[in-house]
């Protein structure tokens, strides 16, 4: 028995049916990306509206925005930016996931309930007198 820890091997990248498994990450910023994996694809439009939310929330609540607008304002962009970005930057076929419709709210009311905590937080935190 030896008393030291064992020298962990350096990982190899992770083989795929014979090919090298591409990361995650190199396929959100590659437009020409193939998805396999469905539920993986659905992983990054969920954490992808979940930047969004945090990043609007905090604009939002610096600037003074309130009310009804930017309710919409949050709904619109939020929405507009990842449809842009499944249907024109990835181009993928949209029925393959479900239709549009899925795609578009996968996430949404997760997101929608972070921007508003963020938004209350950074509103309250700058503008509450």
């Amino acid at each position: 028995m030896s008393g030291g820890r064992r020298k962990e091997e350096p990982s190899q990248p992770q083989l795929a049916n014979g090919a090298l498994r591409v990361s995650v990450w190199s396929k959100v910023l590659r437009s020409d990306a193939a998805w396999e994996d469905k539920d993986e694809f659905l992983d990054v439009i969920y954490w992808f509206r979940q930047i969004i939310a945090v990043v609007l929330g905090v604009i939002w609540g610096v600037l003074p925005l309130r009310g009804f607008l930017g309710i919409a304002g949050f709904c619109l962009i939020n929405a507009g930016v990842l449809y842009l970005y499944f249907s024109n930057y990835l181009q993928i076929d949209e029925e393959e996931y479900g239709g549009t419709w899925e795609l578009t709210k996968e996430g949404f009311m997760t997101s929608f309930a972070l921007f508003m905590v963020i938004w209350i937080i950074f509103y309250t935190a700058i503008h509450y007198d």
